[in-house]
């Protein structure tokens, strides 16, 4: 979030914020960016952080990673238990050790709470209730995601329109706290901002609609090429972890269990990354601190970081 001149002298460093829609060019904008001033960067992607999803989850290339000192990006297994609350934690001790050293550090991903919570905090929302967990994973297993996704619609529309429905955690999540306190989810949510040692700017990658779900088609296509189906394939034995409850794999797992064709699984993670990528950019448009520009428009990036 931008600052005034005064509040920005008495705080140390800088933390540009890349966020947008899957297949918008963050990881190339980013890594730009921090060749610019010097920076490492931190991944705020929720899936990137896994080891053996480098296809899956677009994880930056060998050429990226060289080029910027990376954070966060395939250094834990898929069996870790990671959420939000855990990565803030992580982040924020990183971010001070960085900031001793460099006068910029660059983030960059799409997964919003990430985002949220390494600028904003996390709320203090109400512990698990087990029983509820319980019946709630139950109805996850006979009824399917979009049973849950549909009663949370009817207890809290407005978070129901930006959940990642690829991600049961989250959705049983929402519905547990709305169940245990009868009020939305979105409401509770909405605490009071912690403050951050360091100037925050928040820049969001834009493009028109059209050419944002071409990309996203031709992405898929270029992971088929790569070796997607050979990755998912051999994390199928995992496929229960919530790591691997996301587009790209579980519709892999779908045609491995005959569900459905090759030709079908891939058309539906292409639909499913478009579907996706229309409630990130729902998400991080909430944001009015966020300047949005062309991925390429680097020049006008920079001005806006520095003014």
């Amino acid at each position: 979030m931008a600052t005034t001149a005064t509040t920005m002298s008495s705080k140390r460093g800088t933390l540009i914020v890349v966020v947008g829609p899957t297949g918008s060019g963050k990881s190339a904008l980013a890594v730009k960016l921090a060749q610019h001033y010097h920076a490492p960067v931190i991944s705020t992607d929720s899936r990137q952080l896994y080891r053996g999803l480098a296809i899956g989850t677009a994880q930056p290339t060998a050429e990226e990673l060289a080029a910027a000192k990376h954070y966060f990006i395939a250094d834990r297994e898929v069996e870790e238990d990671f959420n939000c609350g855990k990565f803030e934690v992580e982040a924020l001790e990183l971010l001070e050790r960085l900031f001793t050293e460099n006068d910029y550090v660059v983030a960059v991903g799409g997964s919003g709470l990430y985002v949220q919570a390494l600028c904003e905090g996390m709320d203090d929302l109400p512990e698990a209730d087990p029983a509820i967990r319980d019946a709630l994973k139950a109805r996850l297993e006979s009824e399917g995601i979009e049973a849950l996704v549909a009663e949370l619609r009817n207890l809290d529309p407005s978070y129901a329109e930006v959940v990642d429905r690829q991600n049961p955690a989250r959705v049983m999540r929402a519905l547990e706290v709305c169940i245990m306190t009868g009020r939305t989810y979105s409401e509770q949510r909405c605490g009071t901002q912690a403050k951050r040692p360091f100037n925050i700017v928040k820049i969001g990658t834009d493009m028109p609609r059209d050419v944002l779900y071409d990309r996203i088609n031709r992405r898929v296509d270029i992971m088929i090429g790569e070796g997607l189906v050979e990755e998912a394939r051999a994390m199928y034995p995992k496929r229960h972890l919530n790591s691997l409850q996301t587009v790209g794999y579980r519709e892999m797992f779908d045609y491995f269990d005959g569900k459905c064709s090759l030709e079908e699984a891939i058309e539906l993670i292409k639909r499913n990354s478009r579907r996706y990528a229309k409630r990130q950019l729902t998400w991080f448009r909430r944001d009015t601190a966020t300047g949005w520009f062309s991925p390429n428009d680097i020049e006008s990036i920079i001005g806006f970081i520095e003014k």
